[in-house]
């Protein structure tokens, strides 16, 4: 549990009115948008000093939504869901309801970035591999040199198990004040801590972004841009992680995207 903090010293908003237009996929709610759309709303957004959730769903938290009641809950409780994950997309165009584009967590943390340092926003950089986070900053404040980065934490491991680390963490983010938090703390370990924090500060925008900051420092290298366009970015990291990843994608998620893709056929047919 948080003990009391000090409220932040902007004055609390009404939450989130969604205004995207959103599809529902295998019992999930997603968001129907382009990453450039979502980009776009998350600021239009802070220009009204409101904040909120992102999640961005791929094949396996769409597998764990349907067994796993709390990470349900939370992806019904984000304010944005878009999806990471080409099968999404596919399956989306076999129901009949399409996505408009993948919108990938990796990809959002760039264009996020850089729209923030177009509009005076600052951003604050939670979690990742002990030193990810620093890097990242530094690399994003190369590109984008207007970015305010409002700071970067690594919480020592099993910090979320200790009664006061969440508020520890969250205390550090309301000192440093930012627009836009990503926290790089995987799956779902990320989403509960925001889950446990947002309402302190209802005008900041969270993002869950995985492995993300490693990426972005140049600790792990993304898949080139036309293994993503054809969805085999699975089979690169797959590559790079075998022993980490094996299980989740070839024991889980290959039968699943098999299920998903038939079950958004059928849907489409029981439509007609």
């Amino acid at each position: 549990m948080l003990t009391q903090t000090q409220p932040s010293p902007r004055m609390p908003t009404p939450p989130t009115t969604s205004t995207l237009d959103q599809i529902t996929l295998r019992g999930v709610r997603l968001h129907a948008v382009t990453e450039a759309g979502c980009v776009e709303y998350l600021i239009g957004e802070l220009d009204q000093n409101r904040g909120g959730w992102v999640i961005t769903p791929n094949l396996d938290h769409m597998r764990r939504a349907g067994s796993d009641p709390e990470f349900k809950a939370m992806l019904d409780e984000a304010d944005v869901v878009v999806a990471d994950g080409t099968p999404l997309i596919w399956a989306s165009r076999l129901q009949s309801t399409p996505l408009p584009e993948r919108v990938a967590g990796s990809s959002l943390v760039w264009s996020l970035a850089e729209a923030a340092a177009q509009n005076n926003r600052s951003l604050y950089l939670l979690g990742g591999d002990p030193g990810a986070a620093e890097k990242a900053a530094a690399v994003l404040k190369n590109r984008y040199p207007d970015l305010k980065i409002a700071g970067t934490d690594c919480p020592p491991m099993g910090f979320d198990k200790d009664p006061e680390g969440a508020n520890i963490v969250l205390q550090k983010v309301m000192d440093a004040g930012p627009d836009i938090v990503y926290v790089g703390l995987g799956s779902p370990k990320q989403e509960r801590l925001i889950r446990q924090v947002r309402k302190k500060l209802p005008h900041v925008w969270w993002l869950g972004v995985g492995i993300s900051l490693s990426f972005i420092a140049g600790e792990v290298r993304r898949a080139p841009r036309w293994v993503q366009k054809v969805g085999l970015e699975w089979l690169h990291r797959l590559f790079q992680e075998p022993g980490r990843l094996a299980k989740r994608y070839l024991v889980h998620g290959l039968p699943f995207a098999a299920r998903l893709l038939l079950g958004a056929a059928m849907n489409r047919s029981a439509d007609k």
